[in-house]
């Protein structure tokens, strides 16, 4: 399940966030809880601009285990991020709160293209881009944004999802429903 974002949830957040395995890989780095709550505030403001969209991980359990947001959103396009904390690996929270966001963005919010860099060390998140049959590898649809997120000292590939692939993801997973019901 998905929630915006609230300051309330940092406490919970920030350790989950602060775990060797996570730190590495996210935008939301702060060394102290004091920064996360500045960093979770100006968030909201962003939010509240339309600069981008952010939403709280939840458990079964409603309790807090990661964030997903779409950065940087221009021209109806935007950078998707997830993070879980780390003993939330492997369990299956990252693809269902993609497939809400996504859900979300495509349909309430009218994005477009959704992108996805995805550190090339990274070999989880790398493996896990190929489980989602709707992202394609956009290295060479979109070469200046490749280019422009591989100028500093990390490399990424670049992944697009569009809201016409999305769209036909939803239709063929809910026709498939459909069919194992009348089974």
């Amino acid at each position: 399940m998905l929630k915006k974002r609230e300051l309330h949830d940092a406490s919970v957040l920030f350790p989950l966030l602060n775990h060797d395995a996570v730190k590495p890989y996210v935008r939301e780095k702060a060394d102290t809880i004091e920064e996360y709550y500045f960093f979770l505030n100006k968030m909201q403001i962003q939010e509240e601009s339309g600069e981008l969209i952010s939403r709280t991980i939840l458990d079964e359990w409603d309790t807090p285990i990661g964030a997903i947001t779409l950065y940087d959103i221009q021209e109806k396009k935007g950078f998707l991020a997830t993070w879980l904390g780390q003993t939330y690996f492997g369990k299956g929270y990252n693809q269902y709160a993609k497939d809400l966001f996504l859900r979300e963005l495509f349909i309430e919010k009218d994005i477009e293209v959704v992108f996805l860099k995805v550190n090339k060390r990274n070999a989880r998140s790398l493996h896990a881009m190929k489980k989602i049959g709707y992202a394609v590898n956009a290295n060479d649809h979109y070469p200046a944004i490749y280019q422009q997120i591989n100028q500093g000292p990390n490399h990424y590939e670049l992944f697009a999802i569009y809201k016409d692939a999305f769209s036909f993801h939803l239709y063929e997973t809910s026709s498939t429903f459909e069919d194992e019901m009348e089974a």
